[in-house]
């Protein structure tokens, strides 16, 4: 027979505090209150279908197929019906607050930061001997050697060198400042020149820059950017007053 453990929920909260999660907890409190206070006054309201709607979605994310599957998972995170229902109704009412204060702004952003929303597709291999990097950029200018060939030979790491050094779709912001200004000003596909900087000498393949479309996915990025930091703003704007010592006292 199994021994019990018993936890109280000053134990929970003295951890949270021990773990130095109590700030981004506060925080996060923080803003759902600042969510309510200015959804209230705007007069945004979150229905029962979309409730709904957005349970069926959590719910085929996390594969809760059947009713019992929700029920365990409901138990595993401490968490009654009511309380499931909450938590998807705050996060429709910030999703609907951030489209009604940012949505009309989207355009205009996406116009204005363009350039941060350009894609680079890019491999790359970092040297620690930048004259040996230099002898094998013109190696591939003269066509006596491969970029695939140099990531292959000079990349120690299998799942690196396998794929030639590819690094993935990434953003302006994903790359160090003087990387990114050589690579967005390339014409693809195109070596560069060897770039020296603190973390070794890279040489890098540029295969293509693509253009940004404001479609769906950016549209989404751009309002959840603003919300987020409108949010921020918000809170750095509050006195924040907590009772935690009080929560932390023995009940009677």
């Amino acid at each position: 027979m199994s021994q019990i453990l018993t936890i109280s929920g000053s134990d929970i909260i003295r951890n949270l505090k021990l773990s130095s999660q109590v700030p981004g907890i506060v925080e996060a409190i923080a803003s759902q209150k600042i969510i309510a206070e200015v959804a209230q006054k705007s007069g945004i309201t979150v229905t029962p279908e979309e409730i709904q709607e957005e349970g069926d979605n959590l719910r085929l994310a996390k594969k809760l197929v059947k009713a019992e599957d929700t029920l365990s998972w409901l138990e595993k995170h401490y968490l009654s019906i009511p309380e499931f229902e909450e938590s998807i109704y705050n996060k429709v009412l910030a999703q609907k607050l951030a489209h009604y204060l940012f949505a009309p702004q989207v355009e205009r952003f996406f116009y204005q930061h363009q350039l941060d929303y350009l894609v680079a597709i890019t491999y790359q291999v970092i040297f620690d001997d930048k004259d040996l990097a230099l002898e094998l950029f013109y190696a591939v200018q003269e066509g006596e050697v491969t970029f695939p060939e140099i990531a292959r030979q000079y990349i120690p790491e299998p799942e690196f060198s396998g794929n030639y050094g590819y690094q993935g779709r990434q953003h302006r912001k994903d790359f160090r400042p003087e990387i990114a200004a050589a690579i967005f000003a390339a014409t693809p596909p195109q070596i560069l020149k060897p770039i020296v900087t603190v973390k070794g000498v890279y040489l890098i393949w540029v295969e293509q820059i693509i253009q940004p479309q404001l479609d769906e996915s950016i549209t989404e990025k751009i309002i959840t950017e603003l919300f987020t930091a409108w949010l921020k703003q918000q809170i750095e704007c509050r006195q924040i007053v907590t009772e935690l010592d009080k929560a932390l006292l023995p009940s009677h």
